[in-house]
C-alpha cells in the first residue's frame, strides 16, 4: 500500500464536511489569513453526525475541519484513491503555540473547562511563552443545548483578539465555535483544540510525540483511565458503518426540506 501523498494543502469532503489536507502549518496560514473557524472532530463525536443537528450544523458552518480522526483517515483512505493524512489537534496546537502571532499580547483569547484546568493549562502555556492572564481568560459556564454566552461575547468584542483558542469538549466546544462566528462582529481565527492542551500540561493524561504520531492517543488515553475512555472509544465503532455507506456524502435525507438549501460556496 502506498504512502500518502504530500500536500501543502487541499480540501478533501468527507461525510459532508471540509477536511483540510496539509499540515498543521499550511492549517493554520490558511485560518488566520482572514479569519474563521476550524473544528477537529474525533470519532466519538462524528457518530452522531446523523442524529445531532446543532453539532452537524456547527460541523457545515465551518471554514475547515482537521482529519483528528485516526479511524476515519484509516476507513477513507482504504476506500478511497484521494489519499489523506491525519492531522491531530495536539500536532495543531503544538505548531499553534510556536506562532509569533499568539505570543504577543492582546492576540490570544483562551477558554477552559474549569478553575483547575485554566490554572494548570495557562501555567503551561507562560512557560512556553504565550502570555495567559485572567485578562485573556474564560472559564466556560455548563452550556446546554441551545449556547448563547452574552458575557464571553462582550469581552471578545471589548478586546478583539486575533486568536480564540477554545479548550472545552468535542461536541460543545465546536457549537460554541460557530455560535460565535455568528455572532462576533469581528472575525478571529477560532480554533477548536478541546483537550489537545490538557494532553500538553498535564492536566489529562500527557501523550507522547510518537504516540500521537502513530495515531494512539486514544489508546495511550483508555490505558490511562479504562473506565472512562474505553466505552467512549468503544461507541466510536459506529463511524464504520457511516464512512461505508456515505464517504463524502453527508449522513442525512437530502430530499427533506429541511436539508433542501444549496450550501454556500467556499471561501476563495
Amino acid at each position: 500500500m502506498s504512502s500518502p501523498v504530500s500536500f501543502a494543502g487541499r480540501f478533501q469532503t468527507i461525510l459532508g464536511i471540509r477536511f483540510f489536507i496539509g499540515d498543521a502549518q499550511a492549517a493554520i496560514d490558511e485560518v488566520s489569513r482572514q479569519g474563521g473557524l476550524v473544528v477537529v472532530p474525533a470519532a466519538p463525536a462524528l457518530k452522531n453526525l446523523a442524529l445531532d443537528e446543532k453539532y452537524r450544523d456547527a460541523l457545515l458552518g465551518a471554514d475547515f475541519a482537521i482529519a483528528d480522526s485516526t479511524l476515519m483517515v484509516l476507513l477513507w483512505n482504504m476506500m478511497q484513491r484521494a489519499r489523506i493524512s491525519k492531522l491531530s489537534g495536539l500536532k495543531y496546537l503544538r505548531a499553534l503555540i510556536e506562532q509569533a502571532d499568539i505570543r504577543q499580547p492582546q492576540n490570544s483569547f483562551w477558554v477552559m473547562p474549569s478553575a483547575a484546568s485554566a490554572e494548570r493549562n495557562a501555567e503551561w502555556l507562560r512557560g512556553k511563552g504565550v502570555p495567559v492572564d485572567d485578562d485573556n481568560l474564560y472559564i466556560a459556564p455548563t452550556y446546554g443545548a441551545v449556547i448563547c454566552d452574552r458575557d464571553l461575547l462582550e469581552r471578545l468584542e471589548k478586546r478583539q483578539p486575533r486568536h480564540l483558542v477554545l479548550g472545552i469538549g468535542g461536541g460543545t466546544q465546536e457549537r460554541l465555535g460557530f455560535y460565535l462566528k455568528q455572532n462576533l462582529s469581528y472575525r478571529p481565527a477560532i480554533h477548536c483544540v478541546g483537550a489537545a492542551i490538557a494532553f500538553l500540561s498535564g492536566d489529562q493524561v500527557r501523550i507522547p510525540v510518537w504516540v500521537d504520531e502513530v495515531g494512539l492517543g486514544w489508546l495511550w488515553r483508555s490505558s490511562s483511565n479504562p473506565r472512562r475512555f474505553i466505552p467512549r472509544y468503544w461507541e466510536a465503532r459506529h463511524l464504520v458503518p457511516l464512512m461505508l455507506r456515505y464517504r463524502d456524502r453527508l449522513p442525512v435525507d437530502r430530499s427533506s426540506a429541511e436539508f433542501d438549501r444549496v450550501p454556500p460556496p467556499p471561501r476563495a
